[in-house]
């Protein structure tokens, strides 16, 4: 494989997985922040601090995104956007990013838990078996597309 098939192959899964990390950190925090108040990013303090921790969350979760297109945009305009690929790291970025929140952020570091009730665990293995399936799924396509390049859109 050629340095240029391989930068491009490359090209493709870091794009995807930027978006999929802003992505999947966009609808955590809308969802779960904003929309249910089950928790803030740092929920080790006041409510304000929280608030504040909730924004940067957001700026985070926006430049990951904007980075992604970014990246996306490129690839387009190069004609060598390949869309499982793109997939298969979106998929690994949603899910990689997940599973960093719900072992490293909420029980590693406990600083926000899920949602705080009596059985958190439950809450637990539902959002890290959800991130391994994205993962799984993620891996899945990235094997699929790991021996050229497609140059047509979409493929």
């Amino acid at each position: 494989m050629s340095n240029h098939t391989s930068n491009l192959l490359t090209g493709n899964l870091w794009s995807g997985i930027f978006f999929g990390i802003g992505f999947v950190a966009f609808v955590d925090e809308t969802v779960f922040h904003q929309l249910l108040h089950w928790h803030h990013f740092y929920d080790k303090s006041t409510t304000d601090i929280g608030l504040i921790s909730d924004g940067l969350f957001h700026a985070f979760s926006w430049f990951a995104t904007v980075m992604g297109l970014f990246m996306l945009a490129d690839l387009r305009r190069k004609n060598v956007f390949w869309l499982k690929r793109w997939w298969g790291g979106l998929m690994i970025g949603s899910g990689g990013f997940q599973l960093y929140d719900g072992t490293i952020q909420h029980k590693l570091l406990r600083i926000h838990q899920i949602k705080y009730v009596d059985h958190v665990i439950y809450y637990d293995l539902v959002w890290n078996a959800i991130a391994i399936i994205m993962i799984l799924n993620g891996f899945f396509l990235f094997y699929r597309t790991r021996n050229g390049i497609k140059v047509r859109k979409g493929k």
